[in-house]
């Protein structure tokens, strides 16, 4: 799919001095959810405000769909639909009112069966008449993505979707960001929520300290990146690794003091020396009594990438 959002070269130095984005090159293709991970400070929301125009770069270039957001912000911010991080609306107003207003805002003709549907879409058209003071927290954060998609944007930016929510509510937002890419929106989220990129993202993008350290697609960087690990419970523990013949020290290591021995391979190779392991430990006289295979989850690559380790 062609891409939807190219930021080229992008810096931010605040007044302060302090550089908060470093040369940031990203594109994103039209129709896929990515999602946009790293610690707090790392220039995350910094970046989604350049691109949504709220904060001006200090260098560098980002176009929409082909228009320049500074030199043709008008068009460009039209295909945007942003649902920050904090819940900032009026307190007394109906919810088919904010929502019917921040069509407006954007200078679309009213549409009420649209905005209708964005309401039903997200279960909030039986409180259309309901001031926003008295819907929930997880309601609110509904009407936010409502309002987001009121004027009809084609990429919908999510500042930490489900900050605050409870698990049944992130998994309902979960279909509901699913549901967004099939009508073909594409969906940026940034999240603190590891399993929320690994159970959504097409792609991923790690940034931290105000660079962009890898960008990847998530089952390719799973592939690249995480391991495969054979756990064995042993019969006995072991005070140190034992020399067995075929078997690399490198690819071992003791656990639960001694209680296990870590097994780590690559699944993808023709051989994983598995084999070779067991009939290494036997012929040791070394048994085992349990055996389990675990793989690194993307939470693992991330800390690993983030702290400069290797997954």
């Amino acid at each position: 799919m062609p891409d939807i959002l190219k930021v080229d070269a992008v810096s931010k130095t605040y007044a302060s001095g302090l550089n908060a984005l470093e040369h940031i090159d990203l594109n994103i293709r039209r129709g896929e959810i990515f999602a946009l991970l790293g610690p707090n400070g790392a220039g995350k929301t910094t970046l989604i405000s350049i691109i949504c125009g709220i904060v001006n770069a200090s260098s560098g270039s980002v176009r929409v769909d082909g228009h320049d957001i500074l030199r043709d912000w008008r068009a460009a911010r039209e295909l945007i639909g942003l649902v920050p991080q904090e819940l900032t609306t009026d307190a007394f107003e109906t919810v088919l009112a904010t929502v019917t207003f921040s069509r407006g805002l954007f200078g679309k003709p009213p549409n009420p069966a649209h905005v209708e549907q964005v309401l039903r879409s997200l279960s909030l058209w039986d409180k259309r008449d309901s001031k926003i003071i008295t819907l929930s927290g997880g309601m609110k954060r509904r009407l936010m993505i409502a309002k987001a998609l009121s004027h009809e944007p084609q990429m919908l930016f999510l500042d930490e979707p489900t900050a605050g929510v409870d698990v049944t509510l992130r998994r309902d937002m979960w279909a509901l960001v699913r549901g967004l890419r099939e009508t073909g929106v594409t969906v940026i989220l940034t999240t603190h929520y590891i399993e929320e990129a690994e159970e959504m993202a097409d792609r991923v993008g790690i940034i931290s300290k105000g660079r962009l350290i890898l960008v990847e697609d998530k089952t390719v960087l799973m592939h690249k990146l995480g391991r495969k690990q054979l756990t064995l419970a042993l019969h006995q523990p072991l005070a140190a690794l034992p020399e067995l013949h075929g078997v690399p020290p490198s690819a071992m290591e003791l656990s639960k003091g001694g209680h296990e021995l870590v097994y780590t391979y690559d699944r993808d190779r023709e051989r994983t020396g598995i084999a070779e392991l067991l009939l290494a430990l036997s012929q040791a006289g070394i048994a085992f009594k349990d055996l389990q295979t675990t793989q690194s989850s993307l939470e693992d690559i991330f800390v690993s990438l983030v702290e400069g380790g290797v997954a």
